[in-house]
């Protein structure tokens, strides 16, 4: 896990006490909010419908022990007692006082962390898949990719104002756990012959105009990753949009330019970038990758267990096989029967850090789908951690289940947002709370967006659910099919709004003909509408309410 170096610190504080001083300013009205705005997005602070909102970077979702103790005490300090993990696997605070946030940014600087560049128009918090490190499929650990992505683009001054924001993502397999086609520039680390390198994928995104990124590079060696990222953001810079910000976003220049014209762009900007930019020095990738070294694992036989049917359940959703066979990784669901997905009780962040400290080799993951990982577990100690996880209201077997939801904020926090989100989460939560139907119903991945924006991914959801103002009432667009993985789909929209009332009936109806329709429980919701395609589950949808009306 990265730690602070003399410059990190010394750089951190700085920032802290120069938006002290604006803080100060914009308190005794030396500063308009206009001309403050500008400066507290570059320390992630946000002013939402109610209140001002703390954004806190993640990188790559990785924290340990101490980082969530310390989230724990600045819920409780500063905030309302708890946190929202987002699908950029930060955390949120929602109730700050705009007084308190230099205080806060201080706690976050204790230990290791801080706000910079999760909002503006810059290079965001860089994610990785959040099993890193663990998983048995890796060509490598993605997060030292990421990590030095972070130092190469933090407060990096031809980047700073770029069109929009721009959001990357690293994967280290074949298997898309980080959202990889749907981000700004994604990297999938790719080993060919005795050499690793990058597919580099440019252009996706979600928002009004969804798009599924392209791939610019089959293979870009190691070596070549900073100059070739120049090469991407300076193209972008200089051509993106800056007239409409709706149109503003890399995905846009690659579909107005071409692919091939904006490649031609890119190389040419590449061979410029290597006569002034070093190659990668591989000690420095070396040192990076120091940081993220195996923990010393334990090596205790695995025991025998007999598992109650509670914990098997748990097991069989939210434990994850390991790269060791008597370790596993174990996900912790934030969605119990009526919660708001992403939301932890400061409590709830005290027990997360207990368990790293005791069960997870001190280290943590929080990710896009807004769950907790304990990515390294050996298998004897499942007992006492479900144990805990129980009695802390964190032990929802539910992990890729129909209750496993993503959502944003909504209209209950957001500015930007048109209709409600968390209300339609929680109903549709209460609505299949029982487990053993979730289980037969299997795995299925439902995500809501209260705005055009996006934020709740709701263009890869299994079943997306978008909120939008139709002259002043609420309406809500389904999409089936999306799918966020290696196999990225965008979802397709089945036809007319839905009222607020009408959503969660209408899921039902979608539920109770695929399972009418499906070839058996092993045929999963998403595999079923591949076969079958839209017409049935649209006839689901309307017959029955065209019929009511």
């Amino acid at each position: 896990m990265y730690s602070y170096t003399d410059f990190d610190e010394r750089f951190v504080r700085a920032r802290i006490d120069e938006f002290r001083g604006q803080v100060a300013r914009r308190l005794d009205g030396s500063l308009t909010e206009d001309e403050f705005k500008p400066l507290r997005l570059m320390n992630g602070l946000y002013l939402q419908l109610h209140a001002y909102m703390l954004r806190v970077a993640i990188p790559y979702g990785t924290l340990n022990a101490r980082q969530m103790r310390q989230l724990a005490y600045i819920a409780d300090r500063w905030d309302k007692g708890y946190g929202h993990f987002t699908t950029r696997q930060n955390i949120q605070f929602n109730w700050p006082k705009l007084h308190d946030v230099p205080a806060m940014l201080d706690a976050l600087a204790d230990v290791h962390m801080h706000a910079i560049q999760t909002s503006g128009n810059c290079i965001r918090n860089v994610t990785a898949g959040h099993f890193a490190g663990a998983t048995p499929d890796e060509v490598e650990d993605p997060r030292i990719t990421a990590e030095l992505i972070r130092q190469w683009s933090t407060d990096h001054p031809e980047f700073a104002y770029l069109p929009r924001k721009f959001k990357v993502a690293v994967t280290g397999s074949d298997k898309d756990r980080a959202v990889l086609r749907f981000h700004d520039i994604g990297l999938r680390l790719r080993k060919v012959a005795d050499e690793i390198g990058y597919e580099v994928v440019i252009g996706g995104g979600m928002g009004r105009t969804p798009m599924i990124g392209k791939t610019v590079r089959d293979f870009l060696p190691k070596k070549d990753l900073l100059a070739y990222l120049e090469a991407i953001l300076r193209t972008y810079n200089l051509s993106g949009r800056r007239d409409n910000k709706y149109k503003a976003r890399i995905k846009i220049l690659v579909h107005e330019t071409g692919l091939e014209e904006l490649k031609a762009r890119i190389d040419e900007n590449f061979a410029q970038q290597k006569r002034v930019l070093p190659d990668v020095a591989p000690d420095v990738v070396a040192r990076i990758a120091g940081d993220f070294l195996d923990p010393v694992f334990k090596t205790d036989p695995v025991q025998q267990l007999t598992f109650s049917p509670a914990l098997q359940a748990f097991i069989d959703t939210n434990v994850t096989p390991h790269k060791r066979a008597d370790h596993v990784s174990v996900t912790i669901s934030t969605k119990a029967t009526g919660a708001t997905p992403g939301d932890v009780t400061s409590g709830q962040l005290l027990v997360l850090g207990d368990l790293a400290e005791r069960f997870g080799y001190d280290e943590l993951r929080i990710s896009h789908e807004q769950n907790v990982i304990l990515p390294h577990v050996h298998r004897n100690d499942l007992p006492a951690v479900y144990e805990k996880l129980q009695l802390a209201g964190l032990a929802t077997a539910n992990v890729g289940l129909i209750s496993d939801i993503i959502a944003c904020p909504g209209m209950d926090y957001c500015a930007l947002a048109t209709a409600r989100s968390i209300p339609i989460a929680q109903q549709i939560g209460e609505t299949f709370a029982d487990l053993d139907a979730q289980h037969d119903i299997g795995p299925l991945k439902i995500k809501i967006s209260g705005c055009i924006n996006a934020c709740g991914h709701h263009h890869v959801g299994h079943i997306g659910i978008l909120g939008l103002d139709r002259a002043g009432v609420e309406s809500y667009q389904l999409t089936l099919g999306g799918d966020g993985t290696e196999e990225a789909t965008i979802g397709t929209r089945t036809g007319p709004g839905f009222a607020y009332d009408e959503v969660v009936p209408a899921v039902e109806r979608l539920i109770k003909a695929y399972l009418a329709l499906r070839h058996g429980p092993e045929e999963t919701f998403l595999a079923a509408y591949r076969r079958l395609g839209i017409a049935p589950f649209r006839a689901a949808l309307y017959e029955v309410r065209d019929a009511a009306a």
